[in-house]
């Protein structure tokens, strides 16, 4: 499609860097990617993206500035890349696009929601429960080190509730 450039990036691939501007939004056709921030030079996983999703830094693209996450790639990931500006000209000319991105983003806010609502009302081991029975694929692709950080718990804490026999993955 018009405007859509093809990337094959390697594993550990940084394909957005916190505090770079970046212009590239990312439709994933194969692969995944993981969303993290810097906390006291700690890592902390906010999100994972995979096969029909978009990689972006949200700031770059809502705001118009250089963004505070970076986006790595934890699989080989095959994406279409275009460019900010190329997509909002899209948006002006194809309502069939502007619809399926305001779908999308309307699920990645409700995620969103979904993943604050339940960093404040459920233990670590009802997120960990919730999340192995909505996202069971994500415990083969992922490693537990950043189901974890995702998960808002340490790797320790997540092997006891694992050890405990709960769930066998």
């Amino acid at each position: 499609a018009h405007g859509f450039e093809k990337q094959v990036f390697p594993v550990k691939t940084l394909i957005i860097r916190a505090g770079q501007f970046d212009r590239q939004v990312h439709f994933i056709e194969k692969g995944m990617t993981r969303s993290y921030t810097l906390h006291d030079g700690k890592e902390i996983t906010t999100w994972f993206s995979m096969e029909g999703d978009v990689a972006c830094g949200s700031w770059d693209l809502y705001r118009n500035k250089a963004g505070f996450e970076y986006v790595e790639t934890l699989e080989e990931t095959l994406v279409y890349s275009i460019s900010i500006e190329t997509l909002n000209e899209l948006y002006k000319s194809d309502i069939d696009i502007a619809n399926w991105m305001r779908v999308l983003q309307q699920e990645n806010f409700l995620r969103l929601q979904d993943i604050h609502i339940s960093r404040l009302n459920l233990s670590a081991y009802e997120r960990y429960e919730k999340l192995m029975s909505e996202c069971p694929a994500l415990f083969h692709r992922v490693t537990l080190g950043h189901i974890a950080s995702f998960l808002g718990i340490t790797q320790q804490s997540l092997s006891r509730i694992r050890a405990k026999g709960y769930f066998l993955t």
